[in-house]
């Protein structure tokens, strides 16, 4: 039996007010990751940290995680606001 891993576009709201974009296989290890410094560039600044994680979406495939997250990341403050409201 196939032990397919799933896929997630994720959305953290820093301590200082702005988005970060992820993706990963493991949420909970990402966002424990992200809080101790060990995560990515952006959210090692102490200013950007404690994180949470305001919103995640469950791809089969790591290509359409990751597009959603490239998506993501091109658009405007006001864009990304009005995307999450649609999902919450």
């Amino acid at each position: 039996m196939e032990n397919k891993k799933s896929h997630y576009f994720y959305v953290l709201l820093c301590q200082d007010g702005s988005f970060y974009g992820g993706y990963t296989t493991e949420p909970e290890r990402r966002l424990t990751e992200h809080n101790s410094g060990t995560g990515a560039k952006y959210t090692r600044l102490a200013k950007r940290r404690p994180v949470i994680m305001i919103h995640t979406e469950k791809f089969e495939t790591r290509s359409e995680a990751t597009k959603a997250e490239a998506a993501f990341k091109k658009l405007t403050r006001k864009q990304k606001e009005q995307y999450l409201k649609t999902f919450h």
